[in-house]
């Protein structure tokens, strides 16, 4: 059997507070919450999830990766000030004003973008 993705992991300062707000913007929820690991995801049985790992330090710089959500168009704008309420801000890395994605950071800075909506990984 191959290898398959299990968990995308965030490190993060306050584990609890980035949890829910990724659980919040994803419609999620906590799966399990322990002192140096907080996992989200759609349900326990789902094929990936989101962990958060502790660190000390604080993000500094770009992402070397980061997640790209998407929505139905007629949503997307909604859903972009829905997670701006939550506590994410914009964020100018190089982008042009005439990209199809808005780059975003969440509470502790961690750069993801919202991109046009997408019926398919490579559409």
């Amino acid at each position: 059997m191959p290898l398959a993705l299990h968990h995308i992991v965030i490190d993060a300062q306050d584990l609890p507070a980035l949890a829910r707000f990724w659980a919040e913007v994803l419609g999620w929820r906590i799966l399990s919450e322990r002192e140096r690991e907080v996992v989200i995801g759609p349900d326990p049985t789902a094929p990936v999830g989101i962990c958060f790992m502790p660190v000390t330090d604080r993000k500094v710089t770009k992402n070397r990766l980061h997640l790209d959500l998407t929505s139905a168009a007629e949503d997307r704008e909604d859903e972009i000030e829905r997670i701006l309420a939550l506590g994410a801000r914009r964020v100018d890395v190089g982008q042009s004003a005439d990209e199809s994605w808005t780059v975003l950071a969440d509470p502790e800075g961690n750069e993801f973008c919202v991109v046009r909506p997408k019926a398919t990984l490579v559409g």
